[in-house]
């Protein structure tokens, strides 16, 4: 029964593509979404309700629960990420690149739609409203499978969605949301739905992204671990530097985003050590040192093993070490990091270029807080997820990022000898 379902998805997802929509549609759908939501508000609340009344009974820790939850302002803030997405320029149909052959070929790159987009997810019921909108505005159709925790959350903003593009004329299966509670829904999903979806984009946990590499038949865009990396080089600014880790580390532990490993020039230990990590103690964050750390840093600190550089804490914890310079910094983020976000902190214009070319990260930052990894910050209106993938898209997948390319050639009657 379960298979029948899924295949019966995937058979209307397929028909939904075959219908393109031009942009004057889409940002039309998409602020009759809006306004649904507005109207909506105190529904959405009282599903959320049921969301949080399961969580709660089931014993799910508070920072899990403080992801499910939507009040008035979270619901304005998914309304407020739409209204960014309808102000972007539709990514489809572009002419990227076209030249003329000497052979007498008119050739053009035009940006088409991706198809038939997977997306499974935990927790966050604002991730419903930003993918579905996201895989819209770019002309894909989505199919959402979102995690047990968030059901009637994500029920309620997919139903909203499908009601606005019913309201318009077009067919409501651009956007289906899963509502089959079983284990085996996923596993189908990976291994037999090959022939629907054209591409699966796991959010969550370790655990889910680890399936989904494991057993996937589909294409997958996507991040394991954001192990990131913040190198205090010897030539930083102590203000800046004390100022950036705080954020990148304490802003929000549990993102991906999030500082994991310090790394401090050896040559300023003395000058900066303290000043940076007691500020992290002071704010309750636990330090895990090398041995140089430890002998210069002057508050409560644990001994580090090899295993804590691989470890992506996603709490207030934060490994530190120290390094002898800038190829030593690089070398250890490449081997120990996970493609994600790194950053440099550093007043040397020419030792932040050769960091930034030499980390392997899909993002590389200067002078930044890595907790600017994320798509709406890069003006991308939200995104699907973070790809670590070498292969594009890298980075934060935003509207521009879920869209491939085809090549478009016309000639006068050309034949090849």
């Amino acid at each position: 029964m379960i298979e029948k379902n899924l295949i019966n998805i995937g058979k209307k997802s397929k028909k939904a593509f075959s219908s393109p929509i031009n942009t004057k549609k889409k940002n039309k759908v998409l602020n009759d979404y809006c306004t649904l939501i507005k109207k909506n508000r105190k529904k959405i609340i009282t599903q959320n309700k049921k969301d949080i009344f399961n969580a709660e009974k089931k014993g799910l820790k508070s920072n899990l629960i403080n992801r499910l939850i939507l009040d008035e302002n979270k619901i304005s803030s998914i309304i407020n990420s739409i209204k960014s997405i309808i102000k972007l320029k539709d990514p489809t149909n572009n002419i990227l690149q076209k030249w003329k052959r000497p052979n007498g070929l008119h050739i053009s790159k035009v940006s088409i739609p991706m198809g038939i987009i997977g997306v499974i997810y935990e927790s966050r019921p604002n991730v419903t409203s930003d993918v579905a909108s996201l895989c819209f505005k770019s002309g894909n159709v989505v199919i959402l499978k979102g995690g047990k925790e968030a059901f009637y959350s994500n029920k309620i903003l997919s139903k909203l969605f499908r009601k606005s593009l019913k309201k318009n004329n077009i067919d409501e299966n651009f956007v289906q949301f899963i509502d089959i509670k079983n284990k085996k829904v996923v596993d189908f999903l990976l291994k037999k739905m090959n022939k629907y979806i054209d591409v699966i984009i796991p959010r969550g946990g370790k655990e889910l992204v680890k399936k989904v590499q494991k057993i996937s038949n589909i294409p997958i865009i996507g991040h394991l671990e954001g192990i990131c990396h913040t190198f205090i080089d010897k030539d930083a600014n102590p203000k800046i530097s004390q100022r950036i880790i705080y954020n990148a580390k304490l802003r929000n532990t549990a993102i991906c985003g999030a500082t994991e490993t310090i790394l401090i020039h050896e040559k300023i230990l003395k000058k900066l050590c303290n000043f940076i990590l007691k500020n992290l103690e002071e704010n309750g964050c636990k330090i895990i040192g090398d041995q140089k750390i430890r002998k210069f840093y002057k508050g409560k600190i644990f001994k580090a093993t090899d295993k804590d550089w691989s470890k992506e804490y996603l709490s207030p914890i934060v490994s530190v070490k120290s390094v002898k310079n800038l190829d030593d910094a690089i070398y250890h983020i490449n081997k120990y990091g996970t493609m994600h976000t790194d950053c440099i902190i550093t007043k040397n214009k020419i030792t932040a270029k050769k960091f930034l070319d030499g980390v392997n990260s899909s993002i590389a930052m200067h002078n930044t807080s890595t907790q600017f990894a994320d798509g709406g910050e890069f003006g991308f209106g939200g995104e699907v997820g973070i790809s670590t993938n070498k292969l594009p898209p890298r980075g934060p997948v935003g509207l521009n990022q879920l869209v491939s390319y085809k090549y478009k050639i016309t000639s006068n009657g050309k034949t090849r000898k």
